[in-house]
């Protein structure tokens, strides 16, 4: 009897296996870490979303206020009354962005805030380190030198290279602690204006008064903690706030470990709840699986379902437009109605529900938003306010064209590969 012949693995073919072996367990690591954060939304329930404020801001780990007054203000008008509530601040000015681009806004901005600091005030600025990337070194300058606290949040560096794609997207603005106001506007000229033309973009914000503006302060915080590590307290911060309204609101922020973010818990339970309407205006409309049958099974109960996109022409990211078409087909198909606006940028992120409810902030509908970036959105009960935000999407209407389900479905075989191709990359964009 032969005795069998082993021959032993040497050490560089172990660590070879190694090598090739590493890349399918960080995926499988990555595939894991997503999984437990992406669950299956379910919701029973029969109650209209007027009734299901505190249902919905608790499971977004939030709470309701309620007392507050909101205003709505458009395009350009935003501007000047930010200005002039940042020339009325007497303890502190929190600012924070996404996107921050050098100009005439920009150099107005720094003036407003040189000004304020210099009288007393304590001035913080966040500014996303993606986003911020062109806002100039003559800005960022004048504000350290005048003594403002101005932080890049993830900037591009080796240290950060776990946290690159996690984007701060918030575009808020807390004065006193007492004011905030909160919206989809940039700090680019191209905000400017009245949305006249392709030069400039349509958006709305909101000036939000009372006890919520704590919870505006507290998603301003997050960041600002993560980042510097400062804790900052009292009464120049967290007034005591009284009511000064009727407005029953909730700030979802939160983006808990483990679990979906409270954004994406807000948008998919209001369009499961919905009786009659749903009207959404968003510029970068890439709905998942789940929330493209939540739309279609609202449309099949008899849900009026209307969203408003901008057209290919009019967006600043034409790829994402793209991307978006993959699945129009199957909303369409399922009774949802698509309106592309052609005259700018339609920017702007709103939701309204059943004419009671209405979501506004800086969460686009799509995974990046939902799922990876830093967001806030207000969510209110207020039918003032719920029609306001149903009467623009009427009046934007006239600027766009519908469209048509069987036209869409004969597409080329061209639009369809493009469609599918940028579609795989659409958590990216």
């Amino acid at each position: 009897m032969i005795d069998a012949i082993t021959t032993p693995v040497s050490l560089p073919v172990i660590a070879l296996l190694g090598l090739m072996l590493l890349p399918l367990v960080l995926g499988l690591v990555i595939w894991s870490i997503r999984s437990h954060r992406d669950p299956s939304l379910s919701v029973d329930c029969d109650s209209p979303v007027s009734e299901l404020l505190p249902s919905l801001a608790g499971l977004s780990q939030g709470t309701v206020y309620e007392g507050n007054s909101v205003e709505l203000f458009e395009n350009g008008a935003f501007f000047e009354m930010m200005f002039d509530e940042i020339a009325r601040a007497r303890a502190s000015v929190h600012f924070e962005t996404f996107l921050w681009k050098e100009g005439r806004l920009g150099a107005r901005l720094v003036e407003a805030l040189v000004e304020r600091r210099r009288a007393g005030v304590e001035v913080r600025v966040m500014v996303d380190g993606n986003g911020g990337k062109k806002m100039g070194k003559d800005a960022k300058r004048r504000l350290r030198e005048a003594g403002c606290r101005l932080v890049l949040h993830h900037p591009t560096k080796l240290r950060h290279i776990g946290v690159v794609n996690d984007r701060d997207h918030r575009k808020l603005v807390v004065i006193d602690g007492r004011v905030a106001l909160v919206g989809g506007h940039c700090i680019v000229d191209s905000w400017l204006g009245n949305a006249e033309n392709r030069e400039h973009v349509r958006d709305l914000a909101v000036r939000l008064r009372g006890p919520a503006v704590h919870g505006v302060q507290a998603a301003f915080s997050e960041n600002w903690v993560e980042d510097t590590g400062e804790l900052f307290l009292g009464d120049a911060y967290f007034p005591p706030l009284e009511r000064c309204g009727e407005v029953a609101a909730h700030v979802a922020s939160v983006k808990a470990e483990g679990s979906p973010p409270a954004v994406k818990i807000v948008h998919h339970l209001a369009v499961c709840v919905a009786k009659r309407r749903i009207r959404i205006q968003n510029p970068y409309f890439l709905p998942d699986d789940e929330a493209i049958e939540a739309l279609c099974k609202a449309a099949a109960r008899g849900v009026d379902v209307r969203v408003m996109v901008p057209s290919t022409d009019a967006s600043d990211m034409p790829i994402v437009q793209h991307a978006a078409h993959r699945n129009f087909h199957k909303l369409l198909e399922g009774g949802v109605r698509i309106f592309e606006y052609q005259t700018c940028l339609l920017h702007q992120k709103v939701m309204t529900v059943d004419g009671h409810w209405c979501a506004i902030g800086s969460s686009n509908f799509d995974d990046r938003s939902l799922e990876t970036n830093d967001e806030i959105t207000l969510s209110l009960c207020d039918e003032v306010l719920a029609r306001q935000l149903e009467a623009v999407f009427e009046r934007d209407a006239r600027q766009c064209v519908e469209l048509d389900a069987e036209r869409w479905s004969q597409r080329g075989l061209w639009p369809k590969c493009r469609d599918n191709v940028l579609h795989v990359f659409n958590e990216v964009l």
